[in-house]
């Protein structure tokens, strides 16, 4: 078992969740937080920290939101380089997209290139 972050966290990307992971599992992208399955111990330390409860077990994940498994499990390995672990601010329009239901089509995948 493993936790992930589902849909709610598209555009807000609130981070108290990394705060809190001893293990540091989570990895950014520009609008979107996921964590890397093989890292995570299944403390669930994440979950009540998360201020829009995007973060859920795997085994709770609704039939409607299974995708987000295997795009947490990809996107984590795209980002490796981005992993974090201190809080920052949540996205500017966070409150306004919290609650908005079909956000997929939102995510942004590319980061932006390391300055040289």
């Amino acid at each position: 078992m493993a936790y992930v972050v589902t849909e709610n966290c598209i555009n807000c990307k609130h981070t108290d969740c990394v705060e809190v992971c001893p293990v540091d599992c989570f990895y950014e992208g520009p609008n979107f937080l996921a964590i890397n399955p093989d890292e995570c111990i299944d403390c669930g330390v994440c979950v009540s920290e998360c201020p829009v409860e995007a973060i859920m077990a795997d085994y709770e994940v609704p039939d409607t939101m299974t995708s987000f498994i295997k795009l947490n499990e990809e996107l984590a390995a795209k980002w490796v380089k981005s992993n974090i672990a201190r809080k920052k601010d949540g996205l500017p329009d966070a409150e306004k997209w919290k609650d908005v239901p079909g956000k997929l089509s939102q995510l942004q995948v590319e980061l932006e290139p390391s300055p040289a």
